[in-house]
């Protein structure tokens, strides 16, 4: 007959919890399983260890290799945008390439062909736009 007092769990269902931290005798002294020093033998030192401050971030950013200028880069029109966009007489400045659609940061490149007569002033150009423009009967100011 089973009865309250005689009830017992199968072998090997409970185990026994151990006691660290109690002697040299024990097996589990001085250290207590925690192995020496650093963070995770400290108290609240096992679970999310905590980088002080800014270092966290800085371990998550990529390494970036080279040097990245801060200097914003000039937008690059060809002779033929120029041809399309403007009329023989018409001044090519940074405000009316501005309103045309072009960012005001332009350098005019000599790829295409020129066939009007532009006034370009205070945009920069290459060497070859300089050439084709002036051999149109255009002229450039800076």
């Amino acid at each position: 007959m089973i009865t309250m007092h005689s009830l017992k769990s199968n072998k090997g269902a409970r185990k026994k919890k151990f006691k660290v931290g109690r002697g040299h005798g024990t097996g589990l002294g001085t250290t207590a399983g925690r192995g020496t020093k650093g963070q995770r033998a400290r108290t609240g030192g096992r679970k999310g260890l905590h980088l002080l401050g800014m270092r966290g971030n800085i371990l998550q950013t990529p390494k970036l290799r080279g040097v990245k200028s801060q200097k914003e880069r000039p937008e690059v029109v060809d002779l033929d945008t120029l041809a399309r966009l403007f009329n023989d007489g018409e001044t090519v400045s940074p405000e009316t390439l501005k309103k045309k659609g072009l960012g005001a940061r332009v350098k005019v490149l000599g790829n295409g062909t020129m066939t009007k007569k532009l006034a370009v002033k205070g945009v920069a150009a290459s060497a070859g736009a300089k050439e084709k423009i002036i051999s149109a009967g255009g002229s450039i100011t800076e």
